[in-house]
């Protein structure tokens, strides 16, 4: 059992958190801006509460965190209350949150000048995968640390994996969302499609699903795509936010991506539709509109 700490209970953070407790079977210790969400966290899982990220962090083996975005993280770790603040030597920082790579390897430096180690450990998964603790875990940093880390990281992961030095594992989580924003987009458009054309959706996926066309995003939302429900994961805004990310990255790398920078276009449209909050799959909404 370690000592742990766990800051940001969004829709990810709370049942991460909680699986580091009952899977894991560590004492943690949570932080939110929310000092009630917070408290709601250590009644259910009868852990623990802090009134800061430094508090929680304090005497602590490992730190996790998952937050908004990069501001956030820097204010959670490197603001005078924030995390690294109350760290002892030798712990580890865990940042679950998709961020940029640049600011994955800020706060590498700035760990180790106070002797403690980081790892980017961005995840994929949803909403659905924290629950169940069965996200995909991309990490980045020294692979002595990643593997002091990595048992307990597997409160919530069916998968970890090592992708190289600070930075990668947030590099890798953008190819993972140029990927998915792909992937919707052409399902979207074929759902469409079919539909125009006359077809029984639910018997075209039948068939096309076992074969090169199959996807994650073909038998896990076409249903709900048909339906025109779009509650079911991760929403618009916070795909934005990542296509974002990886869209200034590209331009520092020089990577072309026209489909990525359209799609992330599409989303546009979809938040002016009011679809902020609706699942990634409500593309098929604005071509249905």
């Amino acid at each position: 059992m370690a000592k742990v700490a766990f800051i940001g209970l969004g829709v990810m953070g709370f049942p991460m958190a909680g699986h580091l407790k009952t899977k894991g079977g560590h004492d943690v210790t949570v932080y939110n801006r929310t000092p009630a969400k917070a408290a709601a966290w250590a009644e259910k899982f009868s852990g623990h509460a802090a009134p800061t990220p430094a508090e929680a962090a304090a005497g602590a083996d490992f730190v996790f965190v998952c937050v908004g975005n990069d501001e956030d993280l820097r204010s959670v770790t490197l603001d005078e209350n924030g995390a690294l603040h109350g760290m002892k030597p030798g712990s580890v920082l865990i940042d679950n949150t998709t961020a940029s790579a640049e600011v994955a390897r800020e706060l590498y430096a700035a760990a180790k000048e106070k002797g403690v180690d980081f790892i980017d450990a961005p995840v994929s998964g949803g909403q659905a995968g924290a629950e169940n603790g069965i996200l995909t875990v991309m990490c980045g940093g020294d692979e002595a640390v990643f593997e002091r880390a990595r048992p307990v990281i597997d409160a919530y992961a069916r998968m970890v994996g090592l992708m190289g030095p600070a930075g990668s594992g947030q590099l890798t989580k953008m190819v993972n969302q140029i990927c998915i924003a792909g992937l919707v987009q052409g399902l979207a458009e074929a759902l469409h499609f079919g539909k125009r054309a006359g077809l029984n959706i639910e018997k075209v996926v039948e068939v096309i699903s076992k074969g090169a066309a199959g996807s994650w995003q073909m038998e896990n939302r076409h249903k709900t795509m048909n339906a025109g429900k779009y509650d079911f994961g991760f929403a618009v805004d916070w795909m934005r936010k990542d296509l974002g990310i990886v869209l200034t990255e590209a331009r520092r790398n020089g990577a072309k991506l026209p489909v990525t920078a359209i799609v992330d276009q599409f989303y546009g449209d979809v938040q002016s539709m009011g679809g902020n909050r609706w699942d990634t799959s409500s593309l098929l909404a604005r071509l249905e509109k």
